[in-house]
């Protein structure tokens, strides 16, 4: 009996990692006419979040910092673009570079001192900062206190008025791509390798020779940056700005995103920000489950503690789990 040939499989193509997003983009892109008023201001809030949320990852899946201050940047960016456009409105893009800039004033100030520290001293130290930025915006009558301030006249760019349903949403779209094409790009570049070394052991980078402190605080300061990007886009959406934008909850919600999504991936960042935004509209919708609604935080806490201890590695994390049942 003639024994039969074996012949080896061959192995399965890994897919370009840029792929799947760059489809999910051009998806967005073609579909976002047909959208309705509502369906297309979610996908906006997502989008906005997901820069947000991606700027954390900055520092919390590539450097290892984690940071409880991290909204103060976004409120920050969100203010100067009101502040900057005043009453009679201001082109987009010097708005644009001073929330990005002010925020990232602020990032290199903080990260100056609160990089001197480790560990939950460094928490700590994000937080007070945080905290102070709240108080003074809370309380000085030039950011209207508790109240906030209304963005009077919209920005332009190149005459298209951004307060406009698919020029916002373009726009954003557009600020989430290059956001997220700008930290794939860093996590190959010596940068990027740089500080994953650190988040990896940050001793033996030191002894290597690498200016570690350097390195962690411009990773900080450019988290800041994209950080006060997601806040210009948010006070241009929303036409207004409070100090809740900067308040300790958002620095929670959005660590609570890349958690949810899967710290150490871009791609995890992104889904996080959409199941976060997803499920807060679930649970406070009135409509869909009445009285309930009303403790929409219990029911949303809850079933992140249900995800986390089911998925460790968050929802990127199901992906590897189905490869492994095959």
């Amino acid at each position: 009996m003639a024994e039969l040939a074996c012949t080896p499989t061959a192995p399965a193509r890994k897919l370009p990692g840029w792929l799947v997003p760059g489809g999910v983009a051009l998806l967005l892109a073609a579909s976002a006419p047909l959208m309705g008023a509502y369906v297309g201001d979610l996908v906006v809030k997502v989008m906005i979040l997901a820069i947000f949320a991606l700027s954390l990852e900055l520092l919390v899946g590539m450097t290892g910092l984690v940071s409880l201050g991290h909204a103060a940047f976004y409120g920050i960016g969100a203010y100067a673009t009101v502040l900057g456009a005043g009453n009679h409105g201001a082109p987009a893009v010097w708005l644009l570079l001073l929330a990005m800039g002010g925020a990232a004033v602020y990032a290199l100030a903080v990260g100056a001192l609160s990089l001197r520290t480790r560990g939950v001293y460094f928490i700590m130290v994000t937080l007070a900062f945080a905290q102070m930025a709240y108080f003074v915006v809370h309380d000085t009558k030039l950011a209207g206190g508790s109240d906030g301030l209304y963005l009077d006249a919209r920005p332009t760019l190149l005459g298209i008025d951004l307060g406009a349903k698919l020029p916002m949403f373009y726009a954003t779209l557009v600020a989430l791509v290059g956001v997220y094409a700008l930290l794939a790009l860093i996590r190959r570049a010596r940068f990027g390798a740089a500080l994953a070394g650190i988040r990896a052991n940050e001793q033996r980078m030191r002894a290597a020779g690498f200016p570690t402190y350097a390195y962690k605080l411009a990773a900080f300061t450019l988290a800041g940056a994209l950080a006060g990007l997601a806040g210009f886009l948010v006070a241009v959406r929303d036409g207004v700005v409070n100090p809740e934008l900067l308040s300790w909850h958002g620095s929670g919600e959005v660590l609570l995103m890349i958690i949810l999504g899967g710290i150490g991936h871009l791609r995890g960042a992104v889904l996080g920000a959409l199941a976060f935004a997803l499920l807060k509209e679930l649970y406070s919708s009135a409509a869909l489950l009445g009285p309930l609604a009303d403790h929409w935080q219990l029911t949303l806490g809850a079933t992140i503690i249900v995800f986390v201890a089911w998925l460790p590695q968050g929802l990127i994390g199901i992906a590897a789990k189905w490869r492994a049942a095959r």
